[in-house]
């Protein structure tokens, strides 16, 4: 009897024309059967936001030879609540791979991600899963290393178990570097940073005031075992991440200074 085809969603934040996707995808291209759910318009910064207020609509779309893909009116997350709940509901999800982003999900920036966020819910699915992400803005991003990666790390997930109780969620970053150059990847633990944000004022052609957010990250962690640690000396970094969001080192403080159960 032949091995099962495997089944890979891809899906992401920066739109279903985004260059990143379109090298996961290419990544992915000989592991399984692959499934494109992606936002119609770039969703970055949305972070783990649901639409609750308007009608989601989903369109196929033939960008992809022979991939099955659909854009999607919502968030990162309603592409992929959608894939698990309507379009392969009557399927096992083996890995859901989210990405490449354009620019850097390193330490907080996990939080404000649609990228992870998308992979995330996925993992709560019971779904093993990876959002990737390169450190590189422009539209014009080499993403010949950062599609290695995605191979690389993605043979390696489609080794686990199927449908755990602990499905594995990894953040990975890769450097915007050639891939000779890359110097290795390194599992770590999410630096402590965080973004200063900063006001711009002005005003719009109408005389309406308007902000315009900018900001700079942090670096407040100095450890040599950190996502920023390993970018800053030209490695990919790997982060295993988890959406339970207990202080498990306050636990038994908390109690005690509380004298409650």
């Amino acid at each position: 009897m032949s091995e099962k085809e495997k089944v890979i969603l891809v899906t992401n934040d920066d739109g279903m024309f985004a260059p990143g996707l379109h090298a996961l995808v290419k990544a992915m291209k000989g592991l399984g059967r692959i499934y494109i759910v992606s936002p119609d318009s770039p969703q970055s910064g949305k972070g783990h936001g649901i639409t609750l207020r308007d009608p989601i609509r989903f369109n196929r779309v033939y960008t992809f030879d022979g991939v099955e893909a659909y854009e999607c009116s919502g968030t990162p997350v309603d592409c992929v609540k959608w894939a698990t709940k309507v379009l392969l509901k009557d399927q096992v999800i083996d890995l859901c791979v989210s990405g490449i982003n354009h620019g850097a999900n390193a330490s907080i920036n996990i939080i404000y991600s649609g990228t992870m966020s998308a992979a995330m819910e996925a993992a709560m699915e019971g779904i093993h899963s990876v959002g990737f992400s390169l450190l590189d803005f422009s539209f014009e991003a080499d993403f010949s290393a950062a599609e290695a990666v995605a191979r690389q790390i993605s043979e390696y997930m489609l080794t686990l178990e199927e449908r755990p109780l602990r499905p594995l969620l990894l953040n990975v970053n890769i450097p915007a570097v050639p891939q000779e150059q890359l110097k290795g990847i390194k599992v770590c633990r999410q630096a402590n940073a965080r973004w200063v944000e900063d006001f711009q004022e002005g005003v719009d052609p109408r005389g309406m005031k308007y902000y315009w957010m900018a900001g700079e990250l942090i670096n407040l962690d100095e450890g040599s075992d950190t996502d920023i640690y390993a970018l800053d000396h030209g490695y990919v970094s790997v982060v295993p991440c988890q959406f339970d969001l207990t202080d498990y080192n306050a636990l038994d403080k908390l109690k005690k200074s509380m004298d409650v159960q």
